[in-house]
């Protein structure tokens, strides 16, 4: 009776099995056209993606690179106003932002907005920075802060504070004080010593070894 009972099982399995493959056969039968249709043009809409990665975006991004490389070292000797806006031989940070957008790399927006604000050019700098999307935690949170800096210039004190605290949550190291130490200040600014305070006590019990918590007790004791 159980072999019985197994059998059954077993013939309806491979009943159900051939009724599936039936209607996948009827299916294909009945759109084929439609199906090769469609894998078609995925095959020639892939090849497309394909050429225009290796035969235009890269070499493109090759190039991006090459120019923007003078700008890349007069911002690194410091020479904000040559990295941004170039000598009229070699491709300014600007320029190289405007042909060549984020195929020049991410860290190029970051370098363009420093060497604008650096020139006090504030909402140029804010512009620049907006557009970094760079992923790495302490440079994301470098772009933020001068993103708060630049705030500050425009004496936009409620977004500089913003971008200040986004800054210290971003990437959690000593550098986070000096953000958190610009945060408090402009709290005192706005006359908000309880969110100062706030700032300056963090600094003291998170980052005690930073240079800002060395001397945090001062702006502990002002803001008391």
């Amino acid at each position: 009776m159980a072999k019985s009972n197994v059998n059954d099982k077993e013939a309806l399995r491979q009943e159900a099995i051939q009724e599936t493959v039936s209607k996948t056969d009827q299916f294909y039968n009945e759109n084929k056209k439609t199906i090769w249709t469609v894998v078609a043009v995925l095959a020639v809409l892939a090849l497309a993606i394909f050429a225009y990665i290796k035969l235009i975006y890269q070499p493109k991004c090759v190039e991006a690179a090459q120019q923007a490389y003078p700008a890349e070292q007069s911002f690194a000797d410091g020479e904000y106003e040559l990295a941004l806006k170039g000598d009229g031989n070699v491709l300014g940070l600007a320029d190289i932002v405007d042909q060549y957008g984020a195929k020049a790399g991410s860290a190029v927006f970051m370098e363009a907005g420093i060497s604008a604000l650096q020139l006090g050019e504030y909402e140029q700098a804010l512009q620049y920075l907006k557009k970094y999307k760079g992923k790495e935690p302490i440079a994301a949170a470098r772009a933020l802060a001068c993103e708060g800096d630049a705030y500050a210039g425009l004496e936009k004190y409620n977004e500089a504070v913003a971008a200040y605290l986004k800054a210290s949550s971003k990437a959690d190291n000593v550098f986070a004080a000096s953000y958190l130490l610009k945060a408090g200040i402009l709290y005192e600014q706005l006359g908000n010593k309880a969110k100062a305070l706030e700032c300056y006590k963090t600094i003291k019990d998170k980052y005690p070894q930073s240079i800002e918590g060395y001397d945090i007790d001062k702006y502990i004791t002002r803001a008391e």
